[in-house]
């Protein structure tokens, strides 16, 4: 119940910013390149901290070494899409997610990215939750 209420709260939060933006832009106070960077969880290449994990992604680009965050139980789900995941199975995910440090999280990401395991969607939103409050921070 907790975790639906969390991930209600930041589909909501992001509704919420791009309204606001978008308000800004119609006022004419800011321009489309003024407002941030999209977050956007189709697009994976990138955890969605952006100008934090461009800076990363420049090891990770160096670097294809996986590293794993006891989750290789999860390895299992390679090439499963993000819709695919039964409920029990995107509470492994989040049961993951909720033991690890904020600071760990786009790593983590990273290392599903590089093993081919995508995340479920409804876990998506939670992620991106974090991730946006580590980068505000």
């Amino acid at each position: 119940m907790g975790l639906a209420l969390l991930g209600g709260i930041a589909a909501l939060t992001h509704f919420l910013r791009n309204r606001h933006y978008q308000k800004l832009v119609e006022k004419g106070e800011l321009t489309e390149e003024d407002v941030p960077a999209e977050i956007n969880p189709a697009d994976m290449e990138c955890c969605g901290q952006h100008e934090v994990c461009e800076k990363e992604s420049l090891l990770a680009a160096i670097s294809k070494q996986i590293e794993y965050y006891d989750d290789e139980e999860l390895d299992r789900f390679r090439g499963r899409e993000g819709n695919d995941y039964t409920e029990t199975e995107t509470e492994e995910f989040r049961n993951i997610l909720y033991t690890m440090h904020s600071e760990e999280v786009a790593g983590w990401v990273r290392s599903l990215q590089l093993r081919q395991v995508n995340l479920p969607d409804d876990v998506k939103d939670e992620v991106f939750l974090i991730v946006g409050e580590r980068r505000m921070n």
